[in-house]
């Protein structure tokens, strides 16, 4: 079967062949008149043939009807048209029929091959009957007008419904690809959208776990040293006033400090635009909401100046101020790393240390800073925490998320986290960092 255009609908609701009902009323309407432009031309032919008036009349009609086949069977239609082109009718089927043969999909050799038949037929016929009419003195014209109107009528009849029949087929064969392109368009635009929403909220999941995570090192170190140091000035209160004066002091800073940081996070959160709620947007706009939320992370991660390896003195005294024994040991100078790499390699030893008030109250412990060429190492170890004395009695809470989070953090720049008890029954946290981040 051959299509011709009516066939690329949504939906096929037709009869038989047709896809929709107006087709099948159109080749009615067609094969009507066909079939009455052979019938009445099926006379002469009758009268020339030397037959019967209702067998030219019924040949004609039969003839004629052959065009409400022309969307299955163009061929067949062309093909019957050149056929009785010698009996001069089907004139209207041969426009029809090549019309129809040009804007289908057949290859162009055999469109070719039968409009070139049309067209000989019809100038064979058009010249010997122009001959036989200046023979017969019917036509009183110079040696030109055969050739002349046989050559005109022959294209006149093949040259436009062949034109504009492979007119119509390119257009609509444009109009499918357009419509192609269209859907397939839409469908990776949809694509594109759901990647997009799911890149946004792998951001948003990202940036909460990094929100939760600076959250948790702000608060659980500061908050750790508060309750030891709380501890110790329930404890010497009444028996030396004024360590316990300077034990309120350190509290009150510690608990400024941690205010401070977590006022300048809050800041960037209301100023970062992270909107938690999340509203509906268009297409267009859906492909970039990744990458905006990604962009909103970054602008949040580097607005907070965060802490540098220059504060890891402070932070050590601070953990002796509370009653541990720390061993701070630097190897090599610094380079000068990258913020990132300072912020976590701070974070690490930070929360290392707040382990050790949580876990192991009045252990000594060793911290371990190596700068090497294209790295950074450290180390946290704490030895067997005492079973008994005023130390070990504070209780500190644990969200068990400490390890995680410095495996994460370490991680994201490439670099390798370890920890583990060891053998004397202490605790060892390790983490090496390249350089440049990653």
């Amino acid at each position: 079967m051959t299509t011709t255009g009516e066939e690329h609908t949504a939906a096929g609701t037709g009869p038989w062949w047709w896809v929709r009902w107006r087709g099948a009323v159109l080749d009615a309407g067609l094969a009507g008149a066909s079939a009455a432009e052979c019938g009445i031309e099926g006379i002469r032919f009758a009268h020339d043939a030397g037959l019967p008036v209702p067998v030219g009349v019924g040949f004609g009609l039969l003839a004629g009807l052959t065009l409400l086949l022309r969307r299955k069977w163009p061929i067949a239609v062309v093909l019957v048209s050149i056929a009785i082109t010698p009996a001069q009718m089907g004139f209207l089927m041969g426009l029809v029929g090549l019309y129809t043969l040009a804007a289908s999909e057949l290859p162009r050799r055999i469109i070719g091959a039968l409009a070139g038949m049309s067209f000989a037929g019809m100038l064979i016929v058009t010249f010997v009957r122009a001959h036989q009419g200046v023979v017969r003195g019917d036509v009183a014209m110079g040696d030109w007008f055969v050739p002349f109107i046989s050559l005109s009528t022959a294209l006149g009849m093949t040259a436009p419904p062949v034109l504009l029949g492979l007119y119509v087929g390119a257009r609509r064969r444009l109009m499918e690809s357009l419509r192609e392109r269209a859907d397939s368009l839409e469908r990776e635009l949809q694509l594109l959208a759901e990647r997009a929403e799911e890149r946004a909220q792998w951001a948003r999941n990202e940036e909460r776990t990094r929100i939760a995570r600076e959250m948790h090192d702000v608060v659980a170190h500061r908050v750790s040293l508060m309750v030891v140091h709380a501890a110790a000035l329930q404890a010497v209160a009444r028996k030396d006033p004024e360590k316990a004066v300077k034990n309120a002091a350190l509290v009150g800073d510690m608990g400024r400090q941690a205010l401070t940081e977590l006022r300048e996070m809050l800041g960037v959160l209301r100023t970062g635009g992270l909107d938690a709620r999340v509203q509906p947007v268009p297409l267009a706009a859906v492909a970039v909401a990744a990458a905006a939320a990604a962009a909103a992370s970054r602008v949040a991660g580097d607005s907070v100046d965060g802490p540098s390896l220059s504060e890891l003195d402070e932070l050590v005294g601070q953990s002796a101020a509370a009653g541990m024994v720390v061993d701070l040991s630097v190897e090599g100078d610094s380079p000068g790393y990258a913020a990132e790499v300072e912020q976590t390699a701070f974070r690490v030893v930070q929360e290392a240390l707040t382990n050790v008030h949580k876990h192991a109250a009045g252990a000594k412990t060793y911290v371990r800073l190596a700068h090497r060429v294209s790295e950074i190492a450290m180390q946290v170890e704490n030895e067997c925490p005492p079973e008994v004395g005023a130390a070990s009695s504070v209780r500190l809470p644990s969200g068990g998320n400490g390890l995680l989070g410095m495996k994460e953090r370490v991680g994201a720049l490439g670099g390798v986290f370890v920890s583990g008890p060891t053998d004397a029954g202490g605790f060892r946290v390790s983490a090496v960092i390249p350089a440049g981040g990653g």
